[in-house]
């Protein structure tokens, strides 16, 4: 073989050779990278409601589903302006008297009519029993507009009066009690909560990662001790600006937690699995009927 035959192959094996190795790069797996368990969410609760806090229904650690109620506030003023309203609307005396006229002028222009056709009164009296009618029929309608308007005004008085019953917005766990009875909620937070099913897992990952993590990709976190065990997370944000001063982007995975067995707060490692890999069964203590049955275990020994 000529040597310009030996070049002219060499030449295309060089774009076989750049697609092999960079396809041994990308299938390189990503190391175990330190992590963070934190919470999903954490809310500093507070209202626009300028009152003062007559009930605290709940403590620090105490475990609320959304919609409890966990603080109530002074609220006798609202009450009050909530009677108030509900009176006005449910008055209807003026819509009664209203009929009344009507039906009464309605009749009477009916008898001018017929007086009317005999000549025996007119135009001018039946122009006037005619504009009385109509006169009552607007009164009828102010009535009626003014019984409207009293129930929208007992609708926003309600509606104030339920701003001062504070509910959960999620299921969580509280993690500070700020006031206490007797104490102002203006313009400062009543109580911290944290979500924490799911956790969310905090990684940094280096630049070279990049694009070898995708949202909905799968991985496995391992938490510090004394947790024990491998738990399967997703991934649900990876940045798209990495950080030039540390070469390195952050990466945040829904780590699930129904049974609250795991907190917030540790230490992990976690290890990114390919998507064709086979997915982990967690081998963690995650549910109540597992300790149960591990105490049984141990009374029988």
């Amino acid at each position: 073989m000529s040597p310009a035959n030996l070049a002219d192959r060499a030449v295309g094996y060089v774009p076989l050779a750049l697609a092999f190795f960079a396809a041994q790069a990308s299938a390189v797996a990503i190391p175990q990278l330190d992590c963070v368990v934190e919470p999903h969410m954490v809310i500093d609760l507070s209202t626009q409601i300028d009152s003062i806090v007559e009930t605290m229904h709940v403590e620090r650690g105490d475990l609320v589903e959304k919609d409890q109620i966990l603080v109530t506030l002074d609220s006798g003023v609202e009450r009050a302006a909530v009677a108030s309203a509900r009176a006005r609307a449910d008055a209807n005396a003026d819509i009664r008297a209203g009929q009344v006229n009507v039906a009464f002028a309605e009749r009477r222009e009916e008898r001018v009519q017929s007086l009317l056709e005999d000549d025996a009164v007119s135009t001018d009296q039946f122009d006037e029993v005619e504009t009385e009618t109509r006169l009552a029929r607007l009164q009828l309608d102010q009535a009626e507009e003014a019984t409207r308007l009293a129930r929208l005004e007992l609708h926003r008085a309600e509606e104030t009066l339920r701003r001062h019953t504070i509910r959960s917005p999620i299921d969580g766990v509280v993690v500070q009690r700020y006031l206490s009875p007797g104490e102002s909620v203006r313009f400062q937070p009543m109580l911290r909560l944290a979500q924490i099913d799911p956790l969310r897992v905090e990684v940094i990952v280096p630049v070279s990662a990049f694009g070898k993590i995708s949202v909905g990709q799968r991985a496995i976190v391992q938490p510090e001790e004394p947790m024990v065990g491998n738990y399967q997370a997703k991934v649900t944000i990876v940045d798209r600006v990495a950080d030039a001063a540390s070469g390195t982007f952050r990466v945040a995975l829904d780590l699930p937690n129904p049974d609250y067995s795991l907190p917030s707060g540790l230490k992990c490692m976690v290890q990114f699995l390919d998507d064709d890999a086979t997915p982990l069964q967690s081998d963690a203590p995650n549910s109540a009927a597992t300790q149960a049955s591990a105490d049984r275990d141990s009374s029988q020994l």
